[in-house]
């Protein structure tokens, strides 16, 4: 998906929402387990009930491969079930040598199809730019994230003066250009948007911490969106598991749509 594809989208729309694919399989709803596939199961009706209000869904890799091939499996049902018109993220945070990044590459955008993949920076440029370079495919790269740890090391302060998720803002941008490069900065860490936005004013964020994590959205969007949105702020646990019961679906919609008119008014205000 081009750029200019998931922006008419998010017009289209009025949401810039990412529904997060964490399924649990012992969250899911007792009456699933009878099934083949719950988790395959379970992910449909979920994105059966959302589709309409959401811009992508992000499945994260851990969820699945915890239960190896038959994760896997219900990993492959799920991206079939993705509509079209919706942007697919690959939660994997992968980074390695080159020849290795090359293969998570194979395997994420020509096997499984996905628009996008996380990717951790740590190892340098050469471990990053075997991602890149694929027509309407993407790397999300790690920025800033939304866990307490991020403290530990992405904020501290290197003998140039800038801070250590700075240097991999202002180097990553020259490795790949806005139409290909997003940034994951966690909605926890809302306050550090302004300085972000100095620094990459037309990349795209992958935006988690909404919702379950109490990250504010009004927030995000006052310091983070741009002319082209710029956003995709996922929520996860609080759509997924918004019911236990043979309801999940219809609460899980109800949450996305309680999030989505948010969205739509904040796009509205800032976008016209």
């Amino acid at each position: 998906m081009t750029r200019q594809e998931l922006f008419d989208q998010i017009k289209q729309k009025k949401s810039f929402l990412c529904i997060g694919l964490d399924t649990d399989k012992t969250k899911l709803p007792k009456h699933l387990l009878k099934l083949e596939d719950p988790v395959a199961a379970f992910n449909r009706q979920i994105i059966e009930a959302t589709h309409d209000l959401c811009v992508a869904y992000k499945p994260n890799l851990a969820f699945y491969e915890a239960d190896g091939v038959a994760g896997m499996q219900s990993l492959e049902k799920t991206m079939q079930f993705l509509p079209d018109n919706c942007f697919s993220i690959a939660d994997a945070k992968r980074g390695d040598i080159g020849n290795t990044s090359s293969m998570y590459a194979r395997s994420f955008f020509d096997h499984y199809g996905f628009d996008s993949v996380t990717v951790a920076p740590y190892m340098g440029s050469d471990s990053v730019k075997p991602f890149l370079g694929r027509a309407g495919k993407w790397v999300i790269l790690l920025a800033l994230t939304s866990n307490e740890g991020a403290f530990d090391f992405q904020t501290q302060k290197l003998k140039n003066g800038k801070t250590l998720y700075e240097e991999v803002l202002r180097q990553s941008a020259g490795w790949g250009s806005a139409e290909e490069l997003m940034y994951v900065v966690g909605a926890t860490k809302a306050e550090f948007l302004k300085e972000i936005r100095q620094l990459i004013p037309h990349h795209f964020l992958l935006v988690p911490g909404v919702g379950a994590q109490g990250g504010s959205l009004a927030d995000v969007a006052k310091y983070g969106m741009n002319a082209s949105c710029g956003l995709l702020v996922n929520a996860s646990r609080s759509i997924l598991y918004a019911s236990s019961g043979e309801n999940f679906a219809e609460r899980a919609r109800q949450e996305a749509m309680h999030i989505q008119e948010e969205m739509s008014q904040l796009l509205d205000q800032y976008l016209g």
